[in-house]
C-alpha cells in the first residue's frame, strides 16, 4: 500500500502554472529566499521521478509512488551523473586521452586468449586510470571513504595488456537491516565481525569486454583468492582499537544492485554452487532521489543559519544524509520520511569461505576459505560464458565496431 504520508508545500510558494500531469518541471527561484529555494527545490526533484503531486487551493501535497520503476531510477541517476561529469568536465579532458592509450580494439580483444591479470591502484597514474573509467558508468561517481581497495583488471593475452574492467572494494555500510538478519547480527556481534566484510560498490567491464560479459568475469575474479590475498597483504599491520585483532581476513563481500535481479550477478555458478546470493532489499533509505543542487542549497541555507553539518574525512554518504535531515527539519519536512523513499536496491552476498557465517557471528576466528584460484574461474568464464558470445554474429559486430579512439565520457 501507498503511505499515507505525504510531504506539504503552501500553493503561494510556486508562482509557475502548475498541472497534475507528471511532466518534468523547474522553478524560478529567483528572488526567493532560501529557505523557499531548497523547497521549491525538493518539490522539483520529487515531483520528477513521480511523485504523486495533489494540487489545492491552499496546499500542494506529494506522495511518494509504491515503487519506482527502472526507468524513473535511470532518470535520477542520470540528473546526478551529468552534475558530477559536468563539474568535473576538464579533468576528463584533460584525461580522456589516456584512457584511450588503455583500452584495446574489438579486432584484437576478439583474437585474445584473455588472460586477465589483477592490477592494485597505487600510484596517482593508476587511480587517475580508475577515476576516469570509473565516470563511463551509467550511476553517478562516488567514493567509499575508510578501507578502500581499487583494481584495474587488464588483458595480459594482448601486448598492451589494455583494461578489460574495474573493481573497487570499501568499508561496509554499518547498518543494513536486511544484511543483519540474513548474517544473525545484532548490534554488539556486528560492531565486532563487521571487519570481516567489504562492499564491492564498483564491479565492471569497459568496452569492447562488456559485449562479451566481461562484467561477469570481473564478478567471477571477485571470488578468487587473489583478490582475498590483496586484502589480507594491504591490512596485515591493521589492528582493531577494540579488542586489538588483526583485521585482514576477509570472509565476505556484499554488493547491490538497483534494478531488482541483476543480470550480472544471477546464475553466476561455479563447482554447481551459485557464487552470489540475492539476499533481500534495502528498505530505500538514501539520497539518489535528490539532486546534487538541492543537497548543495541545503549547506548554503545551513550555513545561513550557523548549523555546522561537519564533513570529515570518514563521513561520505552519512554526510548527505546529515545535510538532507537537519535541512529537512529546518523545514518543518519529516526528515526521515525525505530519506526513506529513496531508492530499493538489491543486496547480493558473495561468501569467500564456507564457515563465513560461524566466523560472522564471533563462533569462530578461522575462516575455511572456498581458495577459488583466478585460473580456475576465469576457465569457467570462458567455458560458460564466452564462447557462445564469441559465436553470436550480432555480439561479434558490437565487439568489431568499436575503437579506443571512440571512446568519451
Amino acid at each position: 500500500m501507498i503511505t499515507k504520508m505525504s510531504l506539504e508545500f503552501d500553493r503561494d510558494l510556486v508562482s509557475e502554472k502548475l498541472s497534475p500531469k507528471k511532466e518534468a518541471v523547474k522553478f524560478s527561484l529567483e528572488n526567493k529566499t532560501l529557505e523557499q529555494q531548497v523547497k521549491l527545490l525538493i518539490l522539483r526533484d520529487l515531483w520528477n521521478i513521480d511523485w504523486q503531486v495533489r494540487i489545492g487551493k491552499e496546499k500542494i501535497e506529494i506522495v511518494p509512488p509504491e515503487t519506482y520503476n527502472k526507468e524513473t531510477i535511470r532518470q535520477a541517476m542520470s540528473i546526478k551523473r551529468d552534475e558530477i561529469i559536468s563539474a568535473n568536465r576538464n579533468w576528463i579532458d584533460k584525461n580522456i586521452n589516456i584512457a584511450r592509450a588503455n583500452l584495446a580494439s574489438g579486432f584484437d580483444v576478439l583474437n585474445s586468449r584473455i588472460d586477465p591479470i589483477i592490477e592494485v591502484c597505487e600510484t596517482n597514474k593508476q587511480h587517475a586510470l580508475f577515476r576516469i573509467f570509473r565516470y563511463y558508468w551509467s550511476s553517478p561517481y562516488s567514493d567509499y571513504v575508510g578501507r578502500r581497495i581499487k583494481l584495474l583488471i587488464r588483458d595480459s593475452g594482448l601486448p598492451n595488456k589494455p583494461v578489460i574492467g574495474i573493481a573497487a572494494l570499501g568499508s561496509p555500510i554499518i547498518h543494513i537491516p536486511e544484511r543483519d538478519d540474513f548474517i544473525g547480527w545484532d548490534i554488539k556481534t556486528r560492531t565486532k565481525n563487521l571487519i570481516y566484510t567489504m562492499d564491492a560498490y564498483v564491479i565492471g567491464a569497459l568496452p569492447p569486454y562488456n559485449h562479451l560479459l566481461g562484467g561477469k568475469l570481473i564478478s567471477y575474479i571477485l571470488a578468487s583468492k587473489e583478490v582475498r590475498k590483496i586484502y589480507q597483504e594491504k591490512y596485515k599491520d591493521q589492528i582493531t582499537i577494540i579488542d586489538k585483532r588483526v583485521s585482514n581476513k576477509l570472509v565476505g563481500i556484499f554488493t547491490t544492485s538497483l534494478f531488482g535481479k541483476s543480470s550480472q550477478y544471477n546464475r553466476l555458478k561455479y563447482n554447481d554452487n551459485f557464487l552470489y546470493q540475492e539476499i533481500g532489499y534495502t528498505k530505500g533509505y538514501g539520497t539518489l532521489h535528490l539532486s546534487g543542487e538541492t543537497i548543495q542549497a541545503m549547506v548554503k541555507l545551513l550555513k545561513s543559519k550557523n548549523i555546522d553539518v561537519n564533513h570529515d574525512f570518514g563521513d561520505g554518504p552519512s554526510w548527505v544524509m546529515r545535510v538532507i535531515r537537519t535541512a529537512g527539519d529546518l523545514l518543518g519536512f519529516d526528515s526521515d520520511f525525505l530519506l526513506r523513499h529513496s531508492f530499493k536496491r538489491s543486496i547480493y552476498f558473495l561468501p569467500l569461505a564456507t564457515n563465513y557465517s560461524q566466523v560472522l557471528n564471533g563462533q569462530t576466528s578461522k575462516p575455511i576459505y572456498f581458495n577459488y584460484t583466478k585460473k580456475e574461474l576465469v576457465e569457467h568464464w570462458k567455458n560458460r560464458w564466452l564462447e557462445n558470445r564469441r559465436k553470436n554474429i550480432d555480439v561479434i559486430s558490437n565487439v568489431l565496431e568499436f575503437s579506443p579512439s571512440d571512446f568519451e565520457i
